[in-house]
């Protein structure tokens, strides 16, 4: 059964897309730790980082470096961090978090943002990849 980042690739679930090349795809984060939170998937569905093939591996690492610089570039923040956990879906994603403070790094500390606040930020961000 295709993963939830599946369907969002495929465009059976919506979601506030940042970025996309024939390989990758960054959405923003719908539960996300600070404005800005985006998630990089390998449109390939792998559940474990270290299962990816090392072309793709490298190349989510270059897509999410890619799509930090855009962030740094839209929100202001002091850093993009990057977290690969991957215990909530069993598809390879990389999050790359807005950080003003290390609690932006906690995973347990959401905010809420509205619809119309997801679309202007996915806008900006979009805006901002080279």
């Amino acid at each position: 059964m295709a993963s939830i980042f599946t369907k969002i690739i495929n465009g059976e679930i919506p979601c506030y897309k940042v970025a996309e090349d024939a390989d990758f795809f960054a959405f923003l984060d719908i539960n996300p730790n600070a404005a800005g939170h985006t998630l990089c998937v390998p449109k390939k569905e792998v559940d474990k980082v270290l299962d990816l093939d090392e072309a793709t591996y490298m190349g989510l690492m270059a897509f999410s470096r890619k799509v930090g610089k855009a962030i740094e570039a839209a929100i202001d923040c002091e850093r993009v961090g990057m977290s690969v956990i991957g215990l909530e879906v069993p598809h390879v994603h990389v999050h790359l978090i807005p950080l003003n403070s290390m609690l932006d790094a906690v995973f347990q500390r959401k905010v809420s943002l509205t619809p119309e606040e997801f679309t202007a930020i996915a806008e900006k961000i979009s805006a901002k990849i080279e």
